[in-house]
C-alpha cells in the first residue's frame, strides 16, 4: 500500500458528493482543516450544513467508502461530524420557578368561578404557600375588582437581560390580568389571535418568580383560549366549577370532557358545588337550596372524580368580591368553606403528582 500524505486524502475525498447541493466535500468547504495521518490511520472531520442533517450518516459512509476503494480497505478512517448551525435547543418552560399549574374552569358563566379562583388564592396564601393568580378571562377581566386592584399601575424591570412585567401583589397573591391593561368601562373587542398574544405575554413576559401554586382563572365554557393556555403551559391539572342546577352541570360536563379527552389530557382534580344552598348569616344553621340540591354531589359521582367543596351562598360573598377584600380573609362560615376547598386542592395536588405523569403541553398539528 502506498504512503499515506494529505493531498492524496484530499484528492480522493474530491470524489465523494454532499447530496443536498450535488457539490464534492472539498470544493465545498466541508472538510474541517483537522486531517490527521498517523501510519495507516486517517481521521479527519465533514462539516455539515445544519444539525440534524438527513445526509449526515450515508455522506460518512461515503467519504469512507471512497479511501477503502481509491487507497486501500486497510486504511482505518475515523470520521468526526461537525455542524455549521447547531440544533436549537428546547424552548425553556414558561414558568420554570413554578411548581403547580391550577386552571379553575367553568362550562358557562355566572357561576361564581372567578370568585372561587380569587378565594382560593387568597386561601392558599393563607396557609403559608407561594401563589399566583393569572386573570386569563381576556373578555370579562374581574380579579382586579375582587382584590381592589382596579386603579393598579404595573410596571416592570429587567431580568436576566429581559423587561419583564411586575405582577401586582396583594393579600399575599400576585395577580395579573388583562383587565390592568385596558378601560375598565369599555368592551375588549380582540379577535381570538390577539386575545391569545396578550395571554401568552401576562405569562411569558412576567416576573412571576418561584410560587407553589399557579391559578389560571379561565374563560367560561370552552375557546381558544383554552387551547392557548394547554399549548403554553403544562398544567398540573383543573378545578372544575359549577352550581347545582342542570343547565350549569351540562355545561361542566362539556368542560370536563374536554380536559379529559385524548387531545388536551389535563388531570381533573375536581369539581366544587358554588352556591350550594342558601344560608342568613345570623342563621348560620338554615340552608335553602335555592338552586337544587347535591347537583354537582350527583355529577362528581357519576364522573368518578372527587367533590372538593361545597360552597354555600352568603352575602358577605357578594360583599367582599365588590369591595376588593375576599372572603377567604376571615373566619367566617364562607371564609372556612374555602379554607376548606385550599386542603382539599392540596391533597388533590399531591395525589395527581405522587399518582400520575407530569402533564406535557398540548402539541397541536396541522394535517
Amino acid at each position: 500500500m502506498e504512503r499515506l500524505y494529505p493531498q492524496l486524502i484530499i484528492d480522493t475525498l474530491k470524489t465523494v458528493r454532499y447530496p443536498g447541493s450535488g457539490a464534492d466535500i472539498v470544493e465545498s468547504g466541508m472538510l474541517a482543516d483537522d486531517l490527521r495521518i498517523d501510519g495507516q490511520k486517517v481521521s479527519f472531520s465533514i462539516i455539515f450544513p445544519k444539525n440534524p442533517d438527513p445526509f449526515a450518516r450515508s455522506l460518512m459512509k461515503a467519504a469512507e467508502a471512497a479511501i477503502h476503494r481509491e487507497i486501500s480497505p486497510e486504511v482505518e478512517v475515523t470520521i468526526t461530524p461537525q455542524y455549521a448551525v447547531a440544533a436549537k435547543p428546547e424552548k425553556a418552560p414558561a414558568l420554570p420557578g413554578v411548581k403547580n399549574i391550577i386552571g379553575i374552569s367553568s362550562g358557562k358563566g355566572g357561576v361564581g368561578k372567578s370568585t372561587v379562583a380569587s378565594n382560593l388564592a387568597v386561601a392558599l396564601a393563607r396557609e403559608g404557600y407561594k401563589v399566583g393568580l393569572l386573570d386569563a378571562d381576556i373578555f370579562g377581566p374581574s380579579v382586579p375588582k375582587m382584590f381592589g386592584l382596579e386603579d393598579e399601575t404595573l410596571y416592570m424591570h429587567e431580568v436576566d437581560g429581559r423587561q419583564l412585567i411586575i405582577p401586582a401583589e396583594r393579600y399575599g397573591v400576585k395577580v395579573l390580568s388583562i383587565g390592568f391593561l385596558v378601560d375598565r368601562n369599555a368592551p375588549v373587542l380582540w379577535r381570538g389571535s390577539m386575545a391569545s398574544n396578550a395571554l401568552r405575554q401576562l405569562i411569558e413576559e412576567a416576573d412571576w418568580g418561584q410560587l407553589d401554586y399557579f391559578l389560571i382563572d379561565m374563560p367560561p365554557g370552552t375557546s381558544d383560549i383554552h387551547l392557548t393556555l394547554v399549548q403554553t403551559l403544562a398544567m398540573t391539572g383543573v378545578v372544575v366549577v359549577s352550581t347545582p342546577q342542570q343547565v350549569a352541570l351540562a355545561d361542566a360536563r362539556k368542560g370536563i370532557a374536554m380536559f379529559l379527552g385524548d387531545k388536551i389530557n389535563v388531570p381533573v382534580l375536581g369539581l366544587v358545588e358554588n352556591m350550594a344552598w342558601f344560608t342568613p348569616e345570623k342563621h348560620p344553621d338554615e340552608r335553602y337550596y335555592i338552586f337544587g340540591r347535591d347537583g354537582g354531589v350527583e355529577l362528581a359521582r357519576e364522573l368518578h372524580i372527587p367533590l372538593l367543596a361545597q360552597i354555600p351562598i352568603v352575602g358577605s360573598i357578594c360583599d367582599g368580591g365588590d369591595g376588593g377584600e375576599p372572603i377567604a380573609l376571615k373566619d367566617t362560615i364562607t371564609g372556612q368553606a374555602f379554607m376548606h376547598l385550599a386542603h382539599e386542592v392540596i391533597d388533590a395536588t399531591d395525589k395527581r403528582n405522587n399518582d400520575l405523569p407530569p402533564t406535557v403541553k398540548v402539541n397541536v398539528t396541522k394535517k
